[in-house]
This record gives structure tokens, C-alpha cells and sequence, in this order.
């Protein structure tokens, strides 16, 4: 598939057509959850805040999270009007639910997607990086990665979400994704299964039935969900030799990434791939700034 962008050489082809000096007055914030119990939470969208930089699309780029320094609110007086005229606000989140309709708005003042301020400043409220249709695209290469010798029509795919009663929204992201990449036929079974809903990644036995189970976490980050959690949900902690530790503890970063690292897994003599989180992939970088692009115009 052609890419509508050129991203990494810094032009747009097709819908858009980035000229380097209009973006002189014109900056990125890329906002995100963070943790303040977990460093590597924010690690990913410093990552992706690194390599669009280099790519000096805008005049700026910057990060504020809502649980990590700097915060949300510290944005406010990130950017100064005088240099920055147009700021353009990307949520880094997989759905568009709680955090991108309440928090966000409410800790950036924003009056919605265009909020003009009394410096003079026009802050655009942008989808989040979750909802563009590349995510699709993603995940199927991430299925593949993890797991480049199996047949999908042998198959089942489970995309794991967080699941959440904060707002019914948190969800239609990967349950859209999930109805994208069924509708194309190539494995057997494509399943959500959630942490905290029905149906649960827990019951990953019963819902697939294939020999071969690939695991995709729908997150941002390899966090303690990824790390930890899911690993004990699907009954492969212990098969990883990683350690817990106390409870609440977090396993050692060599430890943590090794639960990656060990595919497959032999459960009930079916093999278990387990992936890395969707949102480590480098090219959400690219998501971040169609995200932007699209609400230029």
C-alpha cells in the first residue's frame, strides 16, 4: 500500500504538501497518560517526540502527561506566542474515550476542537493517534512479526484492550479493528478480549480454538499491563521465568522485555505468540503526524 506521506524525508505527497517555512509558527504537543509508577510508560511518545523533531516538520515538539512532569497543565506555558502562532494538540491514546474527551480538554482549557486563546495563539485539538486507519496496518504487521512462520488461516488472532466502565467509548477502537481485519479473511478468528470486560483475555482457551493463538496488547506502552498483567492472564509468566517479585513490584528491564522474547509459548498444546504493545511501533510516529496534518485543513 502506498503511504499518503512521505513521511520520513519531512514531505507530504497527496492531500497534503508540507513546505518547511509554513511551519515555522507552528508547533506539535504530543499529550499521553504516563505513570508515575512505571518509567517506561512514557517511553514510546518520547520516542515518537524524538524522531518527528528530527524530521523538523514544526518549529516545535513537545510531550505533557497526565500522571508524569511535564504535565498537562504545563503545556499551557510551553509554547510562546510571540514564536509559536499554531499549535497542534495530538492525543497519543488508542481510543477516543475518558482521558480524550474529559481530561485533556478540561487540563489544556480547551473550548473543543479549535480553541483560540488570548495571546492569540489557535490550539487544534486533534483525532487520537488510535482512531487513524493505519492502526489496521499496524497490527497486521506486529501479528506477523511476532509470529512469521505460522499460517493465519490456522490462526487466532486476539487484540487485547484495556476495557473500562469510565466511558462505554473506551472500547470502539479495538473493536473497530478487529471488525477491519476480520473482514479480511486471513485468520481464522479475530477476537477482542479485554482486562477488565467481557470477554476476558483470560478465557483466551475457550474463545480461540486454532493451534496457534497470536496476542496483540491494543496499549501505548509495555507497561505493567503488558509486562505483568496479561502475562499472568494468559498463563505465561511463570513459563517466562519472570520473577513478580513482591506485589506491586516490577521485574528487572531485562526480565520485562525477555516475556517478548520466549515465542511460543506451549499451553495446552497449542502455541501462544505474545507481542509487544501497538503503540512501541516506530510507526506511530508517521500516525502522529497525519493526525496533525488532518486538522490543518
Amino acid at each position: 500500500m502506498l503511504d499518503p506521506f512521505d513521511l520520513r524525508s519531512g514531505q507530504a505527497v497527496g492531500r497534503f504538501w508540507v513546505r518547511m517555512s509554513s511551519n515555522k509558527h507552528r508547533a506539535l504537543l504530543i499529550v499521553a497518560h504516563g505513570s508515575t509508577v512505571n518509567p517506561d510508560s512514557s517511553a514510546p511518545t518520547l520516542a515518537h517526540a524524538a524522531e518527528i523533531r528530527r524530521r523538523n516538520i514544526f518549529a516545535d515538539v513537545e510531550c505533557a502527561f497526565w500522571k508524569e512532569e511535564p504535565s498537562l497543565r504545563d503545556a499551557l506555558f510551553l509554547f510562546g506566542p510571540e514564536s509559536i502562532r499554531e499549535l497542534y494538540v495530538v492525543p497519543n491514546f488508542i481510543s477516543e474515550g475518558y482521558f480524550t474527551q474529559t481530561v485533556v480538554p478540561r487540563e489544556l482549557e480547551l473550548d473543543g476542537r479549535i480553541t483560540k486563546r488570548s495571546n492569540g495563539q489557535i490550539w487544534r485539538y486533534c483525532e487520537p493517534v488510535g482512531n487513524h486507519p493505519l492502526m489496521t496496518e499496524l497490527l497486521l504487521k506486529r501479528a506477523r512479526d511476532v509470529a512469521p512462520d505460522v499460517d493465519p488461516a490456522e490462526t487466532s488472532l486476539l487484540i487485547v484492550a484495556h476495557g473500562t466502565d469510565l466511558n462505554e467509548n473506551s472500547a470502539v477502537a479495538a473493536k473497530r479493528e478487529v471488525e477491519k481485519i476480520r473482514s479480511l479473511g486471513k485468520y481464522a478468528a479475530v477476537l477482542n478480549v479485554y482486562m477488565e470486560e467481557s470477554p476476558l483475555v483470560s478465557d483466551w482457551r475457550k474463545l480461540a480454538k486454532t493451534h496457534n493463538v497470536v496476542v496483540v496488547p491494543f496499549f501505548i506502552s509495555d507497561g505493567l499491563h503488558s509486562y505483568e498483567d496479561i502475562p499472568v492472564l494468559l498463563g505465561i509468566a511463570v513459563a517466562a521465568g519472570v520473577d513478580r517479585g513482591q506485589p506491586g513490584s516490577t521485574p528487572a528491564a531485562t526480565e520485562r522485555g525477555e516475556i517478548f522474547r520466549c515465542n511460543p509459548y506451549r499451553i495446552d498444546g497449542r502455541n501462544l505468540f505474545y507481542a509487544p504493545s501497538i503503540g512501541t511501533d516506530p510507526g506511530f510516529a508517521d500516525i502522529i503526524i497525519e493526525q496533525a496534518l488532518s486538522a490543518k485543513s
